[in-house]
Order: structure tokens, then sequence, then C-alpha cells
């Protein structure tokens, strides 16, 4: 899972703070955390200007991908977040199921994996940092295989 947040909370403060709260209402909850990686600072995709906190994190449960869409969904409203106006805008909280280690879901409200991962380094970062050998079940490459290429200096023009 990715999770983000660029928007103070009123209760619970900075996006970072927002950031760690998400993840310590999920553990138990929606599943058993056994990996997290650390919350760092990204810039903005899209509109925004605000600077994000991420991470990323490996959620183990007995949940089906589509229920826990729904639960992740039901908190960021929990969390205050409001689903309207422009895509990729401020938010308080942004829940992203990336990968399923069942492999592939393509249905109307969810794709695994997600569709925009390989290109996001604020996703494939932390993510390569907690389960660098996962596979895309797209590719074949691992997370620190797409983080690599994703990261690596480009050359300069001629």
């Amino acid at each position: 899972m990715a999770l983000g947040s660029n928007q103070r909370h009123p209760r619970l403060g900075s996006p970072r703070e927002v950031v760690a709260a998400a993840i310590d209402l999920m553990d138990g909850d929606l599943g058993e955390i056994v990996a997290r990686s650390p919350i760092m600072a990204s810039a903005p995709v899209g509109p925004s200007q605000r600077t994000y906190a991420n991470a990323a994190l490996v959620l183990e449960g007995d949940l089906e991908p589509l229920t826990l869409l729904r639960e992740l969904q039901r908190l960021e409203t929990d969390l205050g977040r409001k689903r309207r106006g422009q895509r990729w805008r401020a938010r308080t909280i942004d829940l992203d199921l990336v990968l399923w280690s069942g492999g592939i879901v393509a249905s109307p409200d969810l794709c695994l994996p997600h569709p925009l991962f390989r290109q996001r380094t604020f996703v494939l970062g932390p993510a390569a940092e907690i389960a660098p050998g996962w596979r895309d079940p797209v590719s074949g490459l691992t997370l620190a295989q797409l983080n690599a290429r994703l990261t690596r200096p480009k050359p300069l023009p001629r």
C-alpha cells in the first residue's frame, strides 16, 4: 500500500502526523502491518503546490482487495478526505492499494497493480525499501529493479 498526505488535519496535525495516524488505525483493524517504510517528503504531482508526506506498507490480512478498498476509502473519509473537484489536489490522506500478493485485479472499481505506480518515485522508493524482491505481475520486475529504472540518471540531450 502507498500512503500520502499534503494537508493538515485539525486534530492530528501535519501531513506527516496524518500518515502516521492512518498507519496506526490500519494496524489490527484491517490486517497486520508486517513492514512499513519511513515517512518521506516528496514533491506534489498535478495542480497541488504542497509537499507530500509519503510512506508504504505491507499489510497482511484476510480481506479481499475490493473489501479492503472500501475500508480504506471509509478510513480516508473518517480522516477528512473529501472526494470532489480536481484530480491530484491537496488532500488530508490518500490510501492506495498498489500490489496484491494474489496477482492482478481488473474491475471497474479497482485495478491492481496500480496503473501508475511504476512512474511514481514517491511510491516505488518507499515500497522498494520494504519489499525490494516483490515482483510486478505485469512486467515481472522486482520493486528494486523498477525503482532503479525510474531513478537512474538520464543521459543529457545532445
